[in-house]
């Protein structure tokens, strides 16, 4: 996971998560980054979605080439470097078999889920250190954004591991 350390440094998201970093301010989680089952296969999926960032989303969109929108890009990263197949919705993608994983559980290219009044909205792959990658909205672009933020944080719905 080297070369991930490298590039979120390089984004302004590494070295500031130590083991023995206090609790959260209250209103934060404790977004933990577990080591992932399959770490070649996770900074596989990382690298290709932090290659992503700055595409632009469409919504609908499904290819670097025509845009992301947030399943779009989920399913493109998965399809493109793993040959996995994956349901093509958000809602569908926090339906799948599988546990949920806590905040403190998190691993690099598990799924994360945002929504509200119980229904899922978005997805992004996290990729560590409280950060994930997405396609947030029409007339943005693929972005990291941290776990943290106050729309996220307050939208935030749960995980999921692809990479069993």
């Amino acid at each position: 996971m080297l070369a991930l350390t490298t590039v979120l440094s390089a984004c302004g998201g590494g070295g500031n998560v130590r083991a023995d970093r206090p609790a959260p301010p209250p209103g934060q989680r404790n977004w933990a980054t577990a080591t992932p089952n399959d770490p070649a296969a996770a900074n596989t999926v990382l690298m290709r979605a932090i290659g992503l960032v700055g595409t632009p989303y469409r919504y609908g969109g499904n290819t670097p080439e025509s845009g992301f929108d947030c399943s779009g890009l989920v399913n493109y990263v998965f399809r493109e470097t793993l040959d996995v197949r994956l349901p093509r919705t958000s809602r569908e993608l926090a339906s799948m078999q599988g546990p949920k994983i806590a905040p403190t559980r998190l691993a690099p290219a598990d799924l994360v889920f945002f929504g509200k009044g119980g229904e899922v909205t978005h997805v992004g792959i996290y990729v560590g250190e409280g950060r994930f990658v997405h396609a947030p909205r029409t007339g943005g672009t693929v972005r990291l954004d941290h776990l943290d933020g106050a729309y996220w944080r307050d939208h935030y719905t749960g995980a999921k591991r692809v990479l069993q």
